[in-house]
């Protein structure tokens, strides 16, 4: 499944670290609709980066909007209560336009990592649980999630994430193509597992040769003891 251009987020360690708030209370809060505006201006600027697959760009948008929504977001403001400026409670459409794009912005930072030469999966899994704690069905998440839980080498659980996907999108062929993967990787483990329980309870090879020494043995004694024995007297 491949990211969509509108939709595709990126994050990377290092890069555009999310904010932290000191002791010292800020003195001015931009209108909350600014803010919106300001992280959705942003979104689509990594969007255009992300199209021309100017990845590190793209990067550096999502991290931004991310960190001028982090000042609206109740759920993060209330760990920081008394640390920073009180800000109004949002309308039920400027609460939804947070989510929207702090979803998007994670999905789209999940779909610009695993465009990296070298993936940190840890990361792509852990942005697209977040989006999955507020879109519990996304699709795109919860192929990404698949994918990279089974990198990591969980594929019980990358199972799991990529059999709802194909519930949600039956006819996508790339999401199909890792479900057999984490199919095929959890075969090869039973097998595995069963071999080794065979293993364990079958006859070593050393003890096979133990008996056939043994068995040896006794018969060499059978041959020595009619050799010694005194031989049988003639009928008549």
């Amino acid at each position: 499944m491949e990211a969509a251009g509108g939709d595709e987020s990126m994050d990377v360690q290092g890069e555009a670290a999310e904010p932290i708030f000191s002791g010292h209370r800020q003195t001015s809060v931009k209108p909350v609709w600014t803010s919106l505006e300001e992280a959705a201006q942003m979104k689509t600027e990594g969007n255009v980066f992300y199209k021309e697959k100017n990845f590190r760009s793209a990067i550096g948008r999502y991290h931004r909007a991310l960190l001028v929504l982090r000042g609206l977001d109740s759920d993060v403001m209330a760990s920081v209560k008394g640390f920073a400026p009180e800000i109004p409670a949002l309308t039920p459409e400027q609460e939804a336009l947070l989510r929207n794009t702090q979803v998007d912005c994670y999905n789209n930072l999940a779909a610009c990592l695993l465009q990296r030469q070298s993936v940190d999966y840890s990361r792509v899994r852990d942005y697209s649980l977040r989006v999955l704690q507020w879109r519990p069905g996304d699709v795109k998440a919860l192929y990404r999630a698949g994918v990279a839980t089974l990198e990591m080498g969980d594929a019980q659980t990358a199972k799991q994430y990529l059999t709802q996907a194909c519930r949600e999108q039956p006819n996508d062929a790339n999401v199909r193509k890792q479900l057999q993967r984490a199919e095929e990787k959890l075969s090869r483990d039973l097998q595995k597992e069963r071999a080794m329980y065979r293993g364990m309870f079958s006859p070593s090879p050393k003890s096979s040769s133990e008996e056939g020494i043994y068995q040896t043995h006794r018969a060499s004694e059978g041959v020595l003891a009619s050799q010694l024995s005194p031989p049988n007297e003639a009928s008549n």
